[in-house]
């Protein structure tokens, strides 16, 4: 107890006079020492400064911490993608969701639901026939067909626009209709059918519609020639018993007829293939701004994967896509064409020599 009073008196700051008067307790137990009336404010002061100084070194260590934060969600925000349009990217990805209201019919349950629109863009003998039958096979899509062929409907830009709002608010009525529970419903459109005439209207339309563009042509462009041939051909002759088809559902009609082989002027061959890539060409400079998907007719005969392509295109639930339509012209395009040596004469050696090998 006597050395801690003495420690306790050094501790305080005491003076030599009470440092003497402390050591006096060594001897006289019964000696009461009574501190100076100073040391508590003193003892008091040193708490506080401690206090002060620690509550400054607090407050630095925070400041420091929250610099060193706002430096770094600077650094994140200032810091953009490499892809400074992703979301115009994604948005143009998603087909355009709609709802129409019909005129000639009641959706029922079905008016919630969702309708995408589309276009097919192609040319003739082109396999745009065979490939809406695939489309139309999904339970859930409505293609309705070359509505363009009649003139009538297409003698303006006025009329265009009026047949074009019939079939998207699906007051079109053709044998592909599925009416109220239609999710996408389009159409397949010629490029020769007053597209191209009025391309700037129609783009701005489907831009302002949301119409998505799916463009189908063959690489093969001799086969498609072999093909229309053909196909005008039967316009008069009507092989298959006194009846035109474009498109058949059996073999034996197929071979009927392909039993056609037409001849193909060799002197305007080349330019002929040069004008049908052209237009083609021509087709997707235009419609670029649209929302669109580019198929070949070759790629979906051989590999089917294409198709789910289309209905993620589209945003449609994946099913499997049938047609019961035959293939006309199955094999070397040397046993369609009545002369093969003038035309295999004529490419050979030229960009188009491709052309004259089986493609699939």
């Amino acid at each position: 107890m006597q050395v801690l009073l003495i420690f306790s008196c050094y501790l305080l700051g005491f003076d030599d006079n009470f440092g003497y008067v402390c050591s006096l307790f060594s001897m006289q137990d019964a000696l009461i020492i009574k501190p100076s009336k100073r040391s508590p404010l003193f003892l008091r002061t040193i708490v506080l400064l401690f206090a002060m100084a620690c509550g400054v070194y607090i407050c630095t260590i925070c400041m420091k911490q929250i610099s060193a934060v706002t430096k770094m969600n600077v650094q994140v925000i200032g810091s953009p993608s490499p892809d400074t349009n992703i979301a115009t990217q994604l948005e143009s990805q998603i087909p355009t969701l709609h709802y129409p209201k019909p005129e000639t019919f009641s959706r029922g349950e079905c008016k919630q639901n969702p309708v995408r629109f589309f276009v097919i863009l192609s040319m003739q003998r082109s396999g745009s026939g065979w490939f809406e039958t695939l489309l139309n096979s999904h339970t859930n899509i409505s293609s309705n067909g070359e509505i363009f062929s009649v003139m009538e409907r297409r003698k303006n830009i006025s009329t265009i626009v009026q047949t074009l709002e019939k079939v998207y608010n699906l007051d079109w009525f053709t044998s592909a209709s599925k009416n109220e529970c239609s999710a996408a419903v389009g159409f397949k459109w010629m490029l020769n059918q007053g597209l191209i005439a009025h391309h700037e209207e129609i783009v701005e339309y489907f831009k302002h519609r949301g119409v998505s563009a799916i463009f189908l042509f063959r690489r093969n462009l001799l086969r498609r020639m072999v093909s229309v041939l053909a196909n005008s051909y039967d316009r008069y002759a009507k092989l298959l018993n006194g009846t035109h088809k474009s498109h058949v559902h059996s073999h034996q009609e197929a071979a009927a007829l392909s039993s056609y082989k037409p001849v193909i002027n060799s002197t305007l061959l080349i330019k002929d293939l040069k004008e049908i890539g052209l237009a083609a060409v021509k087709a997707l400079e235009y419609f670029n701004s649209t929302r669109h998907i580019v198929l070949y007719y070759e790629d979906l005969v051989t590999n089917r994967t294409k198709l789910k392509d289309v209905q993620e295109f589209l945003g449609i639930p994946q099913m499997e896509l049938t047609s019961r339509q035959v293939k006309i012209h199955k094999g070397p395009l040397s046993d369609f064409v009545k002369n093969w040596d003038d035309v295999n004469r004529t490419l050979s050696g030229t960009e188009y020599e491709s052309f004259l090998r089986a493609d699939y």
